[in-house]
């Protein structure tokens, strides 16, 4: 059984666990019926009729998923489901269908040993504004008409842009009006929005209740299967418009493509036309390139008989001759005569409510969370005695965005500067990372930390790999995050694995390919390595169970050499085991012990090691 102590996952023999797992999997942030692969746009805007039931994989494949990513030792997996996937008919109609899937194939995971925390996926709201989570009813609850934001800029969606969609530009839409809209009134409206409400209900009260509720139905269908260990709270939260200071400058995050500022954004939605900045991507970083004219038609996004809800609450009006004057071009910076603060404010409120949630359903279940992607932990000493796991994300963000990979070049996602030289490269990597494991040491005082998401996109260099069979220059992207992640000893879900992944459309949204799996790589069906992708770095030994306190940790994926460091805590000593993977061992090892014994297992590819008199012990793990 897994349990929390200080800031480490334990077993009941008080062992240090390590968690290492995958998410599973990137498609399910669409539906099965219709096809929701982001390139189709057959049927997009019917979103009360769909269905999830199939993700991840038909229950008809989930052995042969489970036993794959069980061989090449993975133990935990971060198993994504949608809001929409649970209510998308519309509020309160669950989808009883789909929960029963859940139930099944999650009982399925825990068949084969897995333990599981369930991540309740979105990324900028829902796919009608370009990602995917939130159910498109939501957005009509605020007044919006998702069928005119590629008219009015309100967001860049694959659907209806159309290909070839620009590289890595959905983040994006975290700036664009109706993410940044929904975000606003999600976590701030009652601050921010007072004015707008639904059914009598403040529009933040209504849009939590109802998450909260499709949540418990989750959690109340899967109570009882051991294998679920926690729930996370919501994936990649996103401030909205929380904290601008001037709703006439540019938005402080990634902009690629026609970026309206926030005021901007507001005004094309309500139909009025404007130019707006276009910036492009080059190898050393973001520029601005020209303007371009949007919303000529001055289409209005608004539902028929709705205004624009910043309207409604006094940001903004019309002159008497009929121009739009900004009102409160401040009116998001500051609330009860200070600062606003995004995690601290709003996030943190929410994640208290999720929790007392999950545990009114499941007292034991731990909650993972994390802040916005790049940015530190809300203050909250007490997180431990609401069972908090850290799950924050990170990625190599020059490889993420422009899908090339240079040894030399990195950047530091902190102060979004290129990093130049491979051991420059190596301790900006590491030194992210390690303000990573400060926050969850300093901010939360000492809960576990896992990283929730990391990877890398498989179709680097033009998706060269695909043709030549080469993944050389993969493997090397790989390596290069997994070694930080070893040097922290880090637990970590790696994002990600797709059962339906195609070298064509990746894992099939928003041209997205980070899958560890494709069936076009499947030469032979009969061999569970076959459809991996860059597996001499991803399939890695690690120790699953440690009796004593890790201290070092690492893997040369060239030599095959693992060494572990660790010292013995208690006077009784438990064994230690270590998952060594025949991948990189077909032939055997050779160990190199500082003191005690061990026993290898080739066909569980498991070595325990017992160890001998001294305090730290040293094993060393070489091939045959």
């Amino acid at each position: 059984m897994l349990k929390v102590s200080g800031n480490q996952f334990v077993d009941s023999h008080n062992r240090v666990l390590m968690l290492r797992g995958v998410n599973l999997g990137g498609s399910s942030k669409v539906p099965v019926v219709p096809d929701g692969s982001t390139y189709r746009s057959e049927g997009f805007f019917n979103h009360r009729e769909v269905s999830f039931v199939g993700r991840p994989f038909p229950l008809t494949e989930a052995d042969e998923h489970y036993r794959r990513l069980r061989s090449w030792g993975f133990n935990t997996l971060r198993f994504l489901v949608t809001w929409e996937a649970i209510e998308h008919a519309g509020p309160g109609i669950y989808d009883q269908s789909y929960l029963d899937y859940l139930h099944q194939v999650v009982s399925k995971a825990g068949e084969w040993g897995f333990m599981v925390f369930i991540d309740p996926h979105q990324d900028v709201w829902s796919r009608f504004s370009g990602g995917d989570g939130a159910p498109g009813w939501t957005l009509e609850a605020a007044g919006l008409d998702m069928t005119k934001f590629k008219d009015t800029g309100a967001a860049i969606v694959h659907q209806t842009h159309g290909d070839p969609f620009p590289r890595m530009v959905w983040p994006t839409n975290a700036s664009k009006l109706a993410a940044a809209t929904m975000f606003t009134l999600f976590f701030a409206g009652n601050d921010f929005a007072p004015n707008t409400r639904v059914d009598s209900i403040p529009i933040q009260d209504y849009l939590q209740r109802q998450y909260l509720s499709a949540m418990r139905q989750v959690a109340e269908k899967l109570k009882d299967l051991d294998c679920v260990i926690g729930y996370d709270i919501f994936n990649e939260p996103q401030r909205g418009f929380v904290g601008v200071g001037d709703l006439a400058l540019p938005y402080e995050s990634l902009q690629l493509g026609p970026s309206p500022t926030p005021w901007q954004s507001i005004l094309l939605g309500s139909g009025f036309t404007r130019q707006v900045a276009i910036y492009r991507a080059g190898r050393f970083g973001i520029r601005r390139r020209g303007s371009v004219t949007i919303n000529p038609s001055c289409v209005s996004t608004w539902l028929p008989g709705r205004v624009c809800v910043w309207r409604e609450n006094g940001v903004w009006d019309l002159d008497p001759s009929g121009q739009p004057v900004l009102l409160r071009p401040d009116h998001f910076s500051s609330v009860n005569g200070r600062r606003a603060s995004f995690s601290q404010d709003y996030l943190l409120p929410f994640t208290q409510s999720y929790a007392q949630m999950i545990h009114a359903v499941s007292p034991e279940a731990l909650i993972f969370f994390e802040n916005e992607v790049e940015d530190a932990s809300p203050l909250w000493k007490d997180a431990e005695q609401h069972r908090m796991v850290y799950a924050a994300h990170w990625y190599d963000g020059a490889v993420l965005f422009q899908k090339q990979f240079a040894p030399w070049l990195a950047v530091d996602v902190r102060t979004r500067r290129p990093v130049f030289g491979r051991k420059a490269v190596q301790r900006s990597i590491f030194a992210q990372i390690a303000a990573i494991k400060s926050d969850a040491s300093e901010k939360l005082g000492g809960v576990p930390l896992l990283i929730g998401e990391f990877g890398i996109p498989f179709d680097l260099n033009d998706k060269k790999a695909f043709t030549s069979g080469d993944f050389s220059i993969q493997v090397q992207a790989m390596d290069r995050s997994m070694r930080p992640m070893e040097s922290h000893m880090l637990n970590y879900t790696l994002w990600n694995y797709t059962s339906d992944n195609i070298n064509a459309r990746g894992d099939r949204w928003n041209d997205e390919d980070l899958s560890i799996f494709s069936r076009d790589q499947q030469a032979d069906p009969a061999d569970l390595n076959s459809g991996g992708r860059a597996l001499p770095a991803v399939i890695r030994p690690f120790p699953t169970a440690t009796g004593g306190q890790p201290v070092s940790l690492s893997f040369d994926i060239r030599s095959r050499v693992f060494r572990y460091v660790f010292r013995s805590l208690q006077a009784t000593k438990q064994p230690t085991e270590i998952f060594v993977p025949t991948y990189h061992y077909p032939e055997g090892i050779n160990v190199i012990l500082s003191d005690g014994a061990y026993q290898y297992d080739p066909q569980a590819q498991l070595l325990t090691y017992s160890p001998g008199d001294l305090d730290t012990h040293t094993i060393e793990i070489h091939r045959a």
